[in-house]
């Protein structure tokens, strides 16, 4: 398989996840913050491997958004942008999974929903692949 195809299937992730996310802060009546903070971040790390892969460059097996971001920025400078963003995040990979963590509020996961697709269509639009 191409760079390029292997590319479209994490973005293809990257992509399903933000769309779990945004129906479960928007449809779901609680909200479903925790989960849906958890698909945010899982949004954000599929983008950047996308975007990783689809430049040929390694990447370690990490869910640090921040750390993969930094290796995007060496590869695009674009993405120095998205360094805070990515580092906020970050946390979400277990915090929102398991019970007696930290209290994520709606304002948090808005925040984490737009980070997410920036981040997400920012990558499809460097790979080629925005839809």
């Amino acid at each position: 398989m191409s760079d390029a195809a292997r590319a479209s299937k994490w973005l293809d992730f990257a992509r399903d996840d933000l769309w779990v996310a945004q129906r479960l802060f928007h449809e779901f009546h609680p909200k479903q913050v925790y989960i849906s903070c958890y698909h945010c971040q899982q949004a954000v790390e599929k983008a950047l491997k996308a975007f990783l892969v689809n430049n040929d460059a390694d990447f370690p097996f990490t869910h640090d958004c921040a750390k993969l971001c930094r290796l995007c920025k060496d590869l695009d400078g674009d993405f120095d942008n998205f360094l805070e963003d990515c580092g906020e995040v970050t946390p979400y990979a277990t915090q929102s999974r398991y019970p007696n963590n930290a209290e994520i509020e709606e304002w948090e996961n808005e925040s984490a929903l737009k980070i997410a697709e920036r981040i997400v269509s920012v990558c499809e639009e460097k790979n080629g692949a925005a839809q």
